[in-house]
């Protein structure tokens, strides 16, 4: 995964954690991607699905459109709604077909370069796509790929699949492109637009979302169903892992270019980065987040005199936990939506304020209560702690802190930026060393058989598992031939060192 360029540099100590940053304690979004095919002004249903989808990716968007004789592409830094919320975006985004892209960078830096969609003018015509998720042989193919003599514009694992349709030897658009998907690794839902198709493909796991929908008479492709919700679309279905959708005037062709698998969607997707009125592979995301709260309430119960979300994204779990233990539910925290990234700043005062910029106790509904806080998963545990002080500090008499997902102990590969494997405090430390850190009066995470259960199943199958789970488990679904690569590269230079030493 790249480094974050918006991570501050070093302050006068070296120290680099006497800073601290609201925003960079949480599991960051993947991508969202959106296509339409056969409708009049395809960009404001892009633009508007996007929009549906900006929870996904706030670093950059972009939009490319076929207008029946030319290809229209724009790119920027930044949300949606400051890029493609005007009334000149039809004219200058004219066409029947779209296809568009969310970014948070999990491989290249947010440079506009590495903003998609990408377009390429290849022998067949001019192709441009959009992927969500992260390959985990990429770096190895772009290497190949830079012998034999390609060049690439940007370092976006999403150019390799490009090189990749370029360079086969299969006759048709849609083959080559199916030509490509059989030699990338790892977790994926691309979008394609070419000048006759709209082609959408998930990965053989169905490890990242996409969904098929319909508006009269133009097809939709999306991550989730909130971006068919928006533009009035009905839900078709979910693409398939290991399928190929190809979309032309004629309908929707359907390719399985992989051989048949027990699929393992991205449970985080239910944790964490769907939105709640979304519905993923059949199963509303709101009451999953309902139920994970029921089950810690019963595996984890707390004595308290109000439950409190931390918000968002806590709040379906908060709302099951205090349903299941007949305790009060409160907004005991208020969340400032508008704290943008540019104002965080590493100056002594911003450190010294803290979590308080983007949350605010609410001492009304804490005061002289027992408060137990709910909120989704505890990641490097920096912003627990400050919300845990925040209770203390308006009148709480006790704070128990609740994660409505089990400990997250190993890094992901799939196109979700986590930390290393050591910055996870729950990897590096035990549940009363947890609770100490965080300085609250109990601590409990919910299991993964728990988990499981608020998913609708009777636990975890271990032989052969329902989900792609791996940052509870260590249980990485595929092969992750960059990461290996580069381990061993690393034991490699170790004992190059010790030899000379």
């Amino acid at each position: 995964m790249s480094a974050r360029p918006d991570v501050p540099p070093d302050d006068a100590s070296g120290d680099p954690s006497c800073w601290f940053n609201p925003f960079e304690d949480r599991l960051r979004e993947e991508c969202g991607v959106f296509g339409v095919f056969g409708a009049d002004d395809a960009a404001v249903l892009t633009a508007l699905g996007l929009h549906a989808l900006q929870h996904r990716g706030q670093e950059a968007c972009g939009i490319t459109t076929y207008d029946g004789a030319r290809f229209h592409n724009e790119r920027h830094l930044g949300l949606v709604g400051d890029n493609f919320a005007g009334p000149d975006v039809p004219q200058r985004l004219p066409g029947h077909a779209a296809i568009g892209h969310n970014r948070y960078s999990t491989q290249g830096a947010p440079v506009l370069r590495n903003v998609q969609p990408l377009f390429a003018d290849l022998s067949a015509g001019g192709m441009s796509i959009a992927h969500n998720g992260n390959l985990t042989n990429s770096r190895i193919l772009r290497e190949q790929l830079v012998e034999a003599g390609a060049i690439f514009q940007s370092t976006s694992d999403t150019e390799v699949i490009i090189q990749l349709v370029a360079r086969s030897r299969s006759g048709k658009i849609v083959d080559r492109f199916i030509d490509a998907l059989r030699q990338i690794e790892g977790a994926y839902a691309l979008v394609s637009l070419t000048n006759k198709k709209l082609i959408g493909a998930r990965d053989p796991l169905g490890i990242r979302p996409l969904v098929l929908g319909q508006l009269g008479k133009a097809w939709i492709l999306a991550s989730e169903t909130c971006a068919l919700t928006m533009i009035g679309a009905k839900f078709v279905r979910d693409v398939k892992p290991g399928e190929v959708v190809i979309i032309t005037e004629a309908g929707v062709e359907s390719i399985m270019y992989a051989p048949e698998r027990r699929p393992r969607p991205c449970i985080f997707e239910y944790v964490y980065f769907a939105r709640p009125d979304s519905i993923v592979d059949g199963k509303p995301v709101y009451q999953v987040r309902k139920s994970m709260g029921r089950i810690l309430a019963e595996e984890c119960p707390a004595q308290a005199d109000v439950v409190v979300p931390v918000p968002d994204s806590g709040v379906p779990a908060a709302l099951g936990f205090a349903e299941a233990s007949h305790t009060p539910f409160e907004h005991g925290i208020i969340r400032n939506h508008y704290v943008g990234r540019t104002f965080i700043q590493p100056t002594q005062t911003i450190r010294d304020i803290g979590v308080r910029m983007k949350h605010s106790a609410n001492r009304a509904q804490i005061e002289g209560k027992r408060v137990v806080l709910i909120d989704d998963s505890i990641v490097r545990g920096t912003t627990s702690r400050k919300i845990v002080q925040m209770m203390r500090e308006a009148g709480a008499t006790e704070v128990h802190f609740r994660s409505a997902s089990p400990m997250i102990k190993w890094p992901d590969y799939y196109g979700i930026d986590t930390p290393v494997r050591d910055k996870l405090i729950a990897a590096t430390h035990t549940l009363e060393e947890i609770r100490a850190e965080l300085g609250c009066d109990s601590l409990g995470f919910l299991s993964v058989d728990g988990l499981y259960r608020a998913m609708g199943e009777n636990g975890r199958n271990d032989d052969a598992a329902q989900f792609t789970d791996h940052c509870f488990t260590g249980d990485y679904p595929t092969g992750l031939a960059d990461s290996n690569r580069q381990l061993a590269d690393k034991d490699q230079q170790l004992s190059f060192l010790v030899e000379v030493a």
